[in-house]
């Protein structure tokens, strides 16, 4: 397994509820391929410096994990397909 940092930006137009959902299932994928969710730091909502698809706002988290390279796949997949996550960096820490 290797160590990953991931940072997203969620839509902040979305409940908490609806972010936690979205949250939880990302995670899921790191977890169920037998990774382990690190550290996560949620930032918060913040401006971004230029709008992105008409957004002005976004939900920052940076979370740190271990995973096989497949769940990185899998990761980047869902994200591509989850309309609420506006942008996502995986960025490998070994």
């Amino acid at each position: 397994m290797r160590k990953y940092e991931v940072m997203y930006i969620l839509d902040a137009s979305m409940t908490e509820e609806e972010r936690n959902a979205i949250i939880a299932k990302l995670h899921a994928i790191i977890t169920d391929d037998g990774g382990k969710v690190v550290d996560v730091n949620d930032w918060g909502v913040r401006e971004f410096a230029y709008p992105i698809e008409k957004m002005t706002k976004g939900y920052y988290s940076v979370v740190v994990f271990e995973a096989n390279p497949d769940a990185i796949a899998e990761f980047d997949r869902i994200f591509r397909i989850e309309q609420s996550c506006i942008r996502h960096l995986v960025i490998n820490l070994d």
